[in-house]
């Protein structure tokens, strides 16, 4: 026992200074905002979490997770899509238990045979597999999707549970996945660097026994830097229990969420990030 605990905080040591959960994403991983802005603090949950997704030693996007509710709350990355296979492994942060854990995202069997972990340990600070078994009417709908990336490793990266939500399961094969997959490509023409955040709004009912939030709505936004003086953006959302998507202008979607979110105006992007 002591000797395996001695193991934990060794691995714990060679992770130092590169650890995903964070104080901010400004002084961590800010290259995943556009300016390097995050979203205001209108959106942030009672018990937040800052993580700074890594996989194979390398940041690929970041999350703000809620932990009350084991959902994220937004999700942000650089839109850069290219062909490749859809990876089947899921992951955990084990982060989230404890500094004496590894700070890279880990299969579950891994900590639960390596790590001295129970289930019940690891289900207190996230959603687990479990969570998401035998649903009706609902996917594991990632916020952050593997289809916007642009190899393996990055794809890999977002099969985190810190980076998915119970979506309606039609919705989730049907008018969000146009838009992850069409429009925007369309939207996306001329762009040299596009910033997306995309995010859930918590909703009244709840998965797995009242652990995990299904969300009421799923949104997107966008922020594309055509060259260095001109810019467009837009959001879209969709009631997770339609299958309809509402294409919106930034601004729109920002005084919905104000309005869904019921605090502080919402601002998803730098101000430099046109509104209209």
């Amino acid at each position: 026992m002591l000797l395996l605990l001695l193991l934990q905080v060794l691995v714990s040591c060679l992770w130092l200074g590169h650890g995903e959960l964070v104080a901010s994403f400004e002084s961590s991983c800010p290259q995943f905002f556009f300016r390097e802005t995050p979203p205001n603090e209108a959106l942030e949950p009672e018990s937040p979490a800052w993580i700074c997704q890594r996989y194979n030693n390398q940041y690929y996007f970041a999350t703000l997770y809620d932990r009350n509710r084991r959902i994220p709350v937004y999700s942000a990355y650089l839109y850069q899509p290219g062909p490749g296979k859809r990876p089947k492994t899921w992951l955990v942060e084990p982060q989230l238990m404890g500094s004496v854990y590894p700070k890279t995202m880990e299969k579950e069997w891994t900590l639960l045979k390596y790590y001295n972990v129970s289930l019940e340990q690891l289900s207190k600070s996230q959603a687990v597999l479990q969570d998401y078994k035998n649903l009706t009417g609902l996917n594991r709908g990632h916020l952050n999707p593997n289809g916007h990336h642009h190899d393996f490793s990055s794809r890999m990266s977002t099969f985190t549970l810190t980076n998915i939500v119970p979506q309606d399961e039609k919705l989730n094969g049907g008018a969000w996945n146009n838009y992850e997959q069409q429009t925007m490509i369309r939207r996306t023409q001329g762009c040299n660097t596009t910033y997306v955040v995309v995010g859930a709004v918590p909703g009244n009912s709840y998965i797995a026994k009242g652990r995990v939030n299904k969300p009421s709505h799923i949104w997107s936004s966008a922020c594309c830097e055509v060259d260095s003086n001109h810019r467009k953006a837009w959001g879209v959302i969709a009631e997770n229990d339609k299958n309809e998507v509402q294409l919106l202008t930034l601004g729109e979607l920002e005084d919905m969420l104000t309005e869904l979110y019921g605090r502080d105006q919402v601002s998803l992007f730098d101000s430099d990030c046109p509104r209209e």
